[in-house]
């Protein structure tokens, strides 16, 4: 048991240090340099710890984060995305549950373009939360669609954690955001047929009201004129991944371009919301590097202090096998969201987890997936998920964490569900990087 105590002590004191509210990336660098002090050579580790920051942050993966950063920002702030709720309001009709339906079409169509669940759910519920209550709809039925919508932002690409989890766990990039597509789909319908049955058990947690008729013609101009676009846009980012013409680096780059050149034709672009995206793409981005940066280094003192083989052996000696590997490191990953953020859930586990692809012969893309379906859940649990107070943000004190809560409740639960399909149709997330 000499690797138990690096182990309580490395781990015990990045969780104590976040516990007492320091910012993780500083919680890591703490955590480093008495790792280093304790384990890897005293000063000299410190010096091997500086000269990783450049080797970290010079990944050529990581690339294409802080331009879909921009990306996303650009999207937010011009108000394109008013003009895609606007289009699928007016195609949806007088359908019961209608604004539900709205916020998820709309969210699967913002997570392509932005690639940030906390922006998706922050504009769907500033937008469309207050409308639906004032409409009477049921917290369950106004508050769980946005929920939902901003959950999908986790696997559907771009998504901005996938390529940090892609990036630190050293996962094709490009192969795990394609990976997300089917069943980021399939998470889409299965949140559509949940509202659709909520609607048939209570009629009333979302009623009909009158709706001003347009003809067909009308319904097509607005498809053509703001969604289309924005379809356009989806492919250059995601389709040309997977069409191999470009890589997710250019595909980014390709995605900022398109955002431009929509602002120009809407009349919407102007120098002051381009330097407030670089702005916001700046510190994400800087913050994020020095995470990664600091987290290079406690991978290298777990491994080095014997910690992570001896708790590897130790599992394995417990025959687990390889779906009660999978379980464990999920159920993990679901207490560890309870209380903290997701990046903090990856620097911790991902030194921890992956040494397991390896040992037992996992897809690395296919384990990659399924982490980030069990991330994605950490976002909407209680008592501290992010996207729960982003909503309570907007409810502007109205609502309660407790009724919050129980409307992302089933959203969970089918996520859960869908983590099970994975885990025994692997091909659900690998027949699409398979054809890159």
């Amino acid at each position: 048991m000499d690797w138990l105590y690096p182990f309580a002590v490395l781990v015990g004191l990045v969780i104590t240090l976040m516990g007492l509210g320091l910012p993780v990336a500083f919680a890591f660098l703490a955590t480093n340099i008495a790792g280093l002090l304790l384990f890897f050579g005293g000063v000299r580790g410190i010096e091997q710890m500086v000269s990783n920051f450049s080797e970290a942050v010079g990944t050529y993966a990581l690339a294409p984060l802080p331009m879909f950063l921009v990306m996303g920002s650009l999207y937010f702030r011009s108000g394109l995305g008013e003009r895609v709720i606007h289009a699928l309001d007016l195609v949806v009709g007088n359908l019961r549950g209608r604004l539900s339906y709205v916020v998820l079409m709309a969210g699967a169509i913002f997570a392509a373009l932005s690639g940030s669940s906390l922006a998706n759910a922050g504009m769907m519920s500033s937008l469309m939360a207050p409308e639906m209550m004032k409409r009477q709809y049921k917290p369950h039925m106004a508050y769980g669609p946005v929920l939902g919508a901003g959950n999908l932002a986790v696997i559907i690409p771009p998504s901005t954690l996938a390529v940090l989890l892609g990036s630190l766990a050293q996962i094709d990039v490009g192969a795990l955001l394609i990976a997300g597509i089917l069943p980021g789909l399939l998470l889409t319908i299965m949140f559509c047929a949940l509202i659709w049955t909520q609607t048939r058990i209570d009629p009333e947690a979302a009623p009909q009201y009158p709706v001003p008729q347009i003809s067909g013609a009308e319904k097509f101009k607005a498809v053509m004129v703001n969604i289309i676009p924005m379809s356009f846009l989806v492919f250059t980012v995601v389709g040309t991944i997977i069409m191999g013409i470009a890589t997710p680096t250019e595909s980014a780059a390709l995605g900022c371009a398109g955002v431009a050149i929509l602002l120009v034709i809407y009349g919407k672009f102007s120098w002051s919301v381009v330097w407030q995206s670089l702005d916001d793409a700046m510190k994400v981005t800087g913050m994020t590097f020095l995470i990664i940066s600091a987290s290079m280094t406690f991978s290298q003192i777990f491994a080095f202090s014997g910690a992570s083989n001896g708790f590897i052996q130790s599992v394995i000696s417990l025959e687990l096998g390889r779906y009660g590997i999978i379980l464990l490191m999920v159920f993990t990953l679901l207490i560890l969201g309870m209380f903290m953020d997701q990046v903090s859930m990856m620097l911790i586990t991902l030194p921890i987890f992956m040494p397991f692809a390896a040992q037992y012969g996992f897809d690395t893309v296919w384990l990659g997936l399924i982490l980030l379906l069990a991330i994605e859940v950490g976002l909407a649990t209680p008592p501290f998920g992010l996207l729960l107070y982003v909503v309570l943000g907007a409810s502007g004190g109205d609502m309660k964490l407790a009724t919050v809560a129980l409307a992302a409740l089933p959203y969970v639960l089918l996520t859960l569900v869908l983590i099970g399909i994975v885990v025994v149709f692997p091909q659900l997330a690998l027949f699409l990087p398979s054809l890159i």
